[in-house]
């Protein structure tokens, strides 16, 4: 996987079937949306780094960039809530991701519904349009 975003040509990054992701451009992470492949559901937002890229083609398993720890990490290897890759998008300037997966488990976040379940999303708040406040999104299990 070529990585020298500033020798390919833009219609090779915008046009060809060749892959060249831009890790470079964006100090060595790409953002990922991580999206339910049923549903069509944003599940979580994250980063990968190149390795975490070439674990995830070689697990199927979303492997991600913990910025926080500075380190590789498979959604699921703490909680048991996997994430299995169904498809992988490339954006127009191959600096950022979609990954389409099936959620293996109860839920991607980090934090607890009212019941004490993880909750799905990451995404489960809204911005009031009129207000700046956030409001809780209706339960999507």
């Amino acid at each position: 996987m070529n990585t020298d975003f500033e020798q390919i040509s833009i219609e090779v990054l915008e046009e060809s079937t060749q892959l060249h992701l831009q890790f470079e451009k964006r100090g060595g992470l790409l953002p990922v949306a991580v999206q339910e492949s049923s549903t069509g559901q944003i599940l979580m937002l994250a980063s990968v780094s190149e390795a975490a890229f070439e674990e995830t083609i070689r697990s199927g398993m979303a492997t991600f960039f913990s910025t926080s720890r500075q380190q590789l990490w498979t959604k699921g290897e703490t909680s048991g809530d996997f994430l299995r890759v169904d498809e992988i998008l490339v954006d127009c300037d191959q600096d950022a991701l979609v990954y389409r997966v099936t959620l293996l488990g109860e839920g991607v976040c980090h934090t607890f519904d009212p019941d004490g379940r993880h909750r799905k999303a990451c995404f489960y708040r809204k911005l009031n349009p009129n207000k700046t406040e956030l409001l809780f999104l209706a339960s999507t299990k």
